[in-house]
């Protein structure tokens, strides 16, 4: 027996019924040989944190744009707020620890640069080109994982995409529905689930506290003080501890109402206050004028594109094409390359 094979066994003795197993896997996209040592999520898990979109995350804007401290969250430090709170949700509930984390550290890969105003200008961009054309970042998280990354082979040559599991792949999509209250349908496992809720709660939280720290906030402000705290980690242990209660022996993820209304709340008031606020906001426009522009600039030149003179596939929609690079984009490099092409440089 192999240590794949005992940590299989070990799966189905500990975990829930309810429990997405490794060795029930719906499978990958390819088959594969399996790990002696390491199951299949967790195969996936390792593949993502390796992958150089997950390397970037951490040059991408969450919500304040090239803030001048250092301790403002990134798209990265998101990533790994999410993982935290997912795994210690589904470690409680004895469910699949490691398929939950491959999900959280997947969810976000496809950010553009700029946080969700790089999403709406690309979304913009596409639309004016083609109204049939939308960008969704849980579609282009997808579709990085299963075409953009690739996997290096024992020969040196190179497989499209990273051949997760169904499982992995499915949480990924289904991770998020923007400003919409809290709703957990959508991703068919509860690991799924799970991410979805962590997530929310994760940029709750994170966001009263970078905008406590902006000025954006001031204690005062917050709804639900006595419930929820000042921007400490009061929320985050509020809301597990309720989601735990409410879920446990439960075949869904759940969450009270009450709990459910108050976060519901607590994300209107921050997308008023915060994700709206001038401050915050600030630099957005220039922030969509510049994605857009790269995005025509790319569409009348696309020989400036460099994917299409390497390895990029042949056949695909040059929007598609245009998309995938500028998508792929840290927010820094998104700046240099609109310098290189709109701005003077020096010589």
């Amino acid at each position: 027996m192999t240590i794949r094979e005992r940590q299989e066994e070990l799966e189905e003795k500990i975990l829930s019924p309810v429990a997405a197993l490794a060795k029930k896997t719906r499978g990958r996209q390819r088959p594969e040989n399996e790990c002696p040592i390491r199951t299949a999520f967790q195969r996936d898990r390792d593949r993502i944190i390796h992958s150089k979109a997950f390397r970037r995350l951490k040059h991408k804007t969450q919500v304040y744009t090239d803030p001048s401290g250092d301790h403002y969250r990134t798209r990265l430090t998101h990533t790994l707020e999410v993982s935290q709170i997912a795994r210690t949700i589904a470690r409680a509930l004895q469910l699949n620890e490691d398929l939950t984390e491959a999900i959280a550290l997947g969810h976000d890969l496809g950010h553009p640069p700029f946080g969700h105003a790089g999403e709406e200008a690309l979304d913009h961009a596409l639309k004016s080109f083609d109204q049939s054309l939308h960008f969704f970042h849980p579609e282009q998280s997808l579709r990085v994982v299963d075409y953009l990354e690739r996997q290096k082979k024992p020969d040196g040559s190179e497989e499209i995409g990273l051949n997760l599991t169904w499982e992995v792949r499915d949480g990924i999509l289904h991770h998020s529905k923007g400003e919409r209250e809290i709703s957990l349908e959508g991703p068919s496992t509860l690991e799924g689930q799970i991410v979805k809720l962590a997530d929310r709660v994760a940029y709750l939280n994170h966001d009263i506290d970078d905008a406590l720290r902006a000025g954006t906030l001031t204690p005062g402000e917050l709804p639900f003080r006595e419930v929820f705290g000042v921007g400490g980690s009061e929320l985050i242990d509020v809301v597990v501890k309720d989601v735990v209660e409410a879920s446990e022996g439960k075949d869904r993820i759940l969450i009270s109402p009450r709990i459910k209304e108050m976060l519901d709340f607590l994300k209107d008031f921050l997308f008023q206050e915060v994700y709206r606020d001038p401050e915050a906001k600030k630099e957005e426009g220039k922030i969509k004028r510049m994605i857009v522009t790269l995005f025509n600039f790319y569409m009348e030149n696309p020989q400036a594109l460099p994917q299409l003179n390497s390895t990029y596939p042949e056949g695909v929609p040059l929007a598609q094409a245009v998309t995938d690079y500028i998508a792929g984009m840290t927010d820094r490099f998104a700046v240099k390359t609109f310098s290189q092409f709109f701005l003077p440089q020096p010589w």
